[in-house]
């Protein structure tokens, strides 16, 4: 076996290793602990015997297999319940369906079920407990429009916000005052039913309100600040009209505010992380230790322009090959996050598919190094990779197969040139989602 070859084996058993420590169903059973007719969650101990019904619903990619892992632990304890899921991403349930809609944009498969999940947490009562699985994805996936609103008008807004430069966190502050589940509205909506919301994180930096725009989590966020998003990135005169109508209604102070915290009781409602970015990465720098690799994670809120942060790790590569800066070979460097593109062709790809390219770029002609690019939900953009792995001769590669790859990056054409050259990652949708993983290996040339 070659170098390079040994450095895509270790680099897959890597992502590997990551992906398993938030496998959804995983996750969920080991954050609950069931003891007899208690279950004990986080710092809090719910008597199982007092209850009157057990309820699961949940939004998200991972949110079927994190309902599974609910019902492992319940079984028959649980009543009934509805998550929504995207294509590709469905596992079945017993006791809760599972209902597949649209994503990144919302249809109306996801409005239908949202209506649905609204009508069956009326049925909660103040004995009840309501189970709440919430991962990435689930933004699309709940869509269910604010009075005065159409699914149209969902589609429309978010279309514009995708394409904008606007943050996650500007994107949720207006999805939250458009929408009756965000911000705190699937909480709201559950009550006066206790509430237990697992939430598998796909944010940088695991701020609980912006996944899936925190259907269970206080929004710090107002009608003002969505005008202001909107506004900033020169959306608020190509919104519907319906929206503009809407949320100047919620300035004026005649629709009501998404709950703000202290609003939804934190006896009633309780929220727990229970796998992230950051729990992969560490994950990922355990199996390269055992491997043989030195290294450290270098950041588990990674953002940024993809091409730039794609510089940034061969940067990295090429001071750990040539210099044995910051750790000598063999060398690995994790890092977790979501990048941004900045569109500026009409190419295919995604963000972990610019971040290869990029960095292929900039370790052409190194010996010995890979760095690698991946979803963990299995899908990077409109393509069927979730990445890509990348080595020093990965641009000659593709200047061979009759690509250039310095035009494919300007024209955020990467899927086609790193197809050429062999480094797409395809693994298929993985059941998990949060976020991207990125990695740097460098190892002596042999002999």
């Amino acid at each position: 076996m070659s170098n390079q070859e040994g450095l895509r084996r270790d680099a897959w058993a890597i992502v590997r290793a990551a992906l398993a420590a938030v496998e959804p169903r995983a996750s969920v059973r080991q954050a609950l602990h069931p003891a007899g007719n208690l279950l004990r969650v986080d710092r809090r101990t719910y008597n199982l015997e007092k209850l009157a019904r057990v309820w699961v619903v949940g939004m998200g990619k991972a949110s079927a297999r994190m309902a599974q892992g609910v019902e492992e632990v319940l079984g028959r304890k649980i009543s009934g319940g509805l998550v929504i899921t995207a294509d590709g991403y469905e596992a079945p349930c017993a006791r809760v369906e599972v209902v597949c809609a649209g994503h990144p944009l919302p249809d109306e498969r996801g409005l239908m079920a949202a209506q649905r999940m609204v009508e069956l947490l009326a049925q909660a009562g103040p004995q009840d407990l309501v189970v709440a699985v919430i991962s990435g994805g689930g933004s699309a996936l709940a869509a269910l429009p604010a009075p005065g609103l159409a699914l149209g008008d969902l589609v429309e807004v978010n279309g514009l916000l995708l394409k904008s430069k606007a943050t996650i966190q500007e994107v949720n502050a207006v999805r939250k005052h458009l929408e009756v589940l965000k911000g705190g509205g699937l909480a709201r909506a559950a009550g006066p039913a206790q509430v237990l919301a697992l939430i598998l994180s796909d944010v940088p930096g695991d701020p609980l309100d912006a996944v899936a725009s925190g259907p269970t989590v206080p929004d710090p966020t107002t009608f003002a600040d969505a005008v202001i998003v909107l506004e900033r990135h020169g959306l608020w005169d190509k919104v519907p009209a319906a929206v503009r109508a809407w949320l100047s209604q919620g300035v004026a102070g005649h629709a009501p505010e998404t709950p703000k915290p202290g609003d939804l009781g934190e006896a009633r409602v309780h929220n727990v992380l229970i796998g992230s970015g950051k729990t992969a990465a560490e994950a990922a720098l355990v199996q390269g230790q055992e491997l043989g690799y030195k290294g450290f994670v270098w950041s588990a809120a990674l953002q940024g322009k993809a091409r730039e942060v794609g510089a940034r790790l061969a940067a990295l590569a090429r001071e750990a090959a040539e210099g044995g800066r910051p750790v000598k070979p063999p060398a690995l460097v994790v890092a977790a996050g979501e990048t941004t593109v900045e569109v500026r062709g009409p190419g295919r790809g995604g963000r972990n598919q610019e971040v290869a390219l990029a960095a292929a770029l900039g370790i052409q002609g190194l010996s010995g190094v890979l760095v690698a690019s991946v979803g963990t939900d299995g899908r990077d953009g409109p393509t069927d990779a979730a990445g890509a792995m990348v080595d020093g001769e990965s641009v000659e590669r593709m200047r061979r197969a009759g690509f250039d790859p310095e035009q494919a990056l300007a024209q955020n054409d990467a899927y086609p040139a790193l197809a050429a050259s062999g480094d797409l990652v395809v693994t298929g949708p993985t059941g998990t989602n949060v976020a991207d993983l990125m990695m740097v290996l460098v190892r002596k040339e042999e002999g």
